[in-house]
């Protein structure tokens, strides 16, 4: 295993989950894999921090961001990159038909501070209001950030926080996440196939599991291998599965 992967085990994640297809169902099943790992996270003893949401009018989650640390969590949450489907029937649903949705996972180590170094002069900072369920106390002040990284253009948001500084800090470490892994992608690319298959982390666009509501079941396309009893995964019950990918 090369070093920087070894270092990587040990190092903190941020999770960062999106709704994809599928609208509000979406945004619903976001929050519900988002409560998964909520609960994954304290069965393990590790320290989950909220980065960033964007939350809907029903509750879910068009985005959340968070940070998961204090233990093995790379070397268990690596195995959660990608798209993952959820056929069930949702709560808007009157009629009784079953939807497929998907949302996307990634998971960035998060970088130590010798690793990446950002240049004040590529970023563009700027502040706002924040908007959601924070209350007014929230909405009154400007505490959101919204950080621009020139060179990439990548562009990170976090309100999360009452105070300006932690959003700010917060939003920093996801930048800087981020710029890691655009860094290893672009790295991975010059290698050869061979290389990339040994290396690679689950891609974004790569659909790696299907849960199965109406048949009580989940599926790992990437092992072939399926698990029942939906409901007590979804309590954070995971180790099985991710114990199956350890060991592929």
């Amino acid at each position: 295993m090369p070093e920087s992967e070894i270092t990587q085990i040990k190092q903190p994640v941020i999770v960062e989950i999106r709704a994809g297809a599928g609208g509000e169902e979406a945004s619903l099943f976001a929050r519900d894999l988002f409560k998964t790992y909520s609960k994954y996270a304290q069965s393990k003893g590790w320290k989950l921090n909220v980065f960033g949401f964007h939350d809907t009018e029903l509750g879910g989650f068009k985005e959340v961001i968070f940070e998961l640390k204090d233990g093995d969590v790379f070397q268990r949450m690596k195995y959660e990159a990608g798209v993952h489907r959820v056929q069930r029937i949702p709560e808007t649903e009157k009629s009784g038909r079953i939807h497929t949705s998907t949302i996307s996972v990634a998971v960035l180590p998060k970088p130590e501070k010798a690793q990446i170094k950002i240049n004040p002069g590529d970023l563009k900072i700027d502040f706002y209001r924040a908007s959601g369920h924070g209350g007014q106390y929230v909405n009154k002040r400007m505490t959101a950030v919204r950080l621009t990284h020139l060179p990439s253009g990548l562009i990170v948001t976090c309100q999360s926080e009452r105070s300006l500084q932690q959003n700010k800090e917060n939003a920093m470490a996801i930048l800087e996440a981020k710029i890691l892994e655009k860094k290893e992608i672009e790295e991975t690319e010059k290698l050869g196939k061979e290389r990339k298959a040994q290396i690679g982390r689950a891609k974004r666009a790569e659909k790696i599991r299907t849960y199965n509501f109406p048949q009580d079941r989940m599926t790992d396309h990437r092992i072939k291998k399926s698990w029942h009893n939906l409901a007590e995964i979804m309590e954070g019950k995971l180790d099985p599965i991710i114990e199956s990918l350890r060991k592929k």
